[in-house]
């Protein structure tokens, strides 16, 4: 089969278009015809060596796809079924194994590259908005980076709960976008000082919550935006890491909270993967969400979706097509 292969960390030229024996599954696993594989800023941070893994490695940690065989002790898929997953490796490639209990199940009336496409970002901007800062109606919130694949999403999911959602963008364009989203205001931060803008907009003494997964050249301007006992939701550092950090400015800033949250802390269950996957997936054939725009490259072209991805020319969900 063909696959992705991360031999060496490094930027995207290390991304090698290879042949590999095909997998076959292990008791409790499943291998699985890819569809289509998500391309997400983790599979950046795993390239490069912020996050750890062992060369060589097959990247993509999400995906989606029809079974093919299924392992020693699996009875809740069989050959087949529609399926698609988060947050296990392997996915950048024309097979995969997974563990059964890490597989969904797609609805026969969701196309499997929109179950692809949405899965990772959509249970992201879920659990960002109801579990790490549960949104309320009527508050004022930031969302950094609006026209993102989860920042669309996590638009959508903010105003269906009735809040007022500031964004920024880098382009007109992005712009556009996110007020299609549903966001109130829209800042392109490179055209203007955004801090005061944000501040200016915000209710009371600042927000109560805002969502960055820019990082480090947003991290100190999110910061002064919040209100007394706000938090700072960091969920991503497109932008670069944030440098070490007195904790003592927390206080000074009025006892805000900080968390810097991960997808496979909220689905580290089957009931609470299942949950939040059946309730994505059937918001988007409802209505109650839209699909952003999605972007797709052949499986061998995955080097330039990672500059597009990481060069913010992007919107929307990227996705690899074996």
């Amino acid at each position: 089969m063909k696959a992705i292969v991360v031999s060496r960390k490094g930027g995207p030229e290390v991304l090698e278009y290879s042949d590999l024996a095909s997998p076959a599954p292990k008791a409790s696993e499943v291998s699985v015809r890819v569809a289509a594989a998500g391309v997400n800023f983790i599979d950046v941070y795993l390239r490069e060596g912020r996050y750890p893994a062992t060369c060589p490695f097959v990247l993509g940690q999400e995906g989606s796809g029809i079974v093919e065989e299924v392992g020693e002790g699996v009875e809740d898929f069989k050959s087949g079924d529609r399926v698609a997953w988060a947050g296990v490796p392997g996915a950048y490639a024309e097979l995969a194994c997974v563990p059964a209990n890490k597989l969904v199940s797609v609805p026969a009336n969701l196309p499997l590259e929109n179950a692809c496409a949405v899965l990772l970002q959509g249970m992201t901007a879920h659990y960002l908005a109801y579990d790490t800062y549960p949104l309320k109606g009527g508050e004022s919130i930031l969302i950094h980076a609006g026209a993102g694949g989860v920042g669309l999403l996590l638009t959508q999911i903010a105003k269906n709960l009735g809040a007022t959602v500031i964004a920024t963008v880098s382009t007109d364009e992005k712009a556009r976008l996110s007020y299609e989203a549903g966001a109130d205001n829209v800042i392109l931060y490179n055209h203007l000082d955004w801090v005061p803008r944000v501040r200016a907009l915000a209710q009371l003494n600042g927000l109560p919550v805002v969502y960055d997964s820019v990082g480090q050249a947003t991290f100190e301007g999110s910061l002064e935006c919040l209100r007394p006992r706000g938090m700072l939701v960091l969920f991503g550092a497109s932008s670069g890491a944030v440098p070490p950090f007195d904790l003592i400015r927390l206080s000074t800033l009025g006892s805000l909270y900080l968390t810097r949250p991960t997808l496979k802390d909220y689905i580290d269950s089957p009931v609470e993967l299942s949950s939040k996957s059946a309730t994505v997936f059937g918001d988007l054939v409802t209505g109650a969400l839209k699909l952003p725009a999605v972007g797709q490259y052949p499986l061998r072209n995955a080097a330039q979706a990672h500059v597009e991805l990481e060069g913010r020319r992007t919107t929307g969900k990227l996705l690899l097509m074996p």
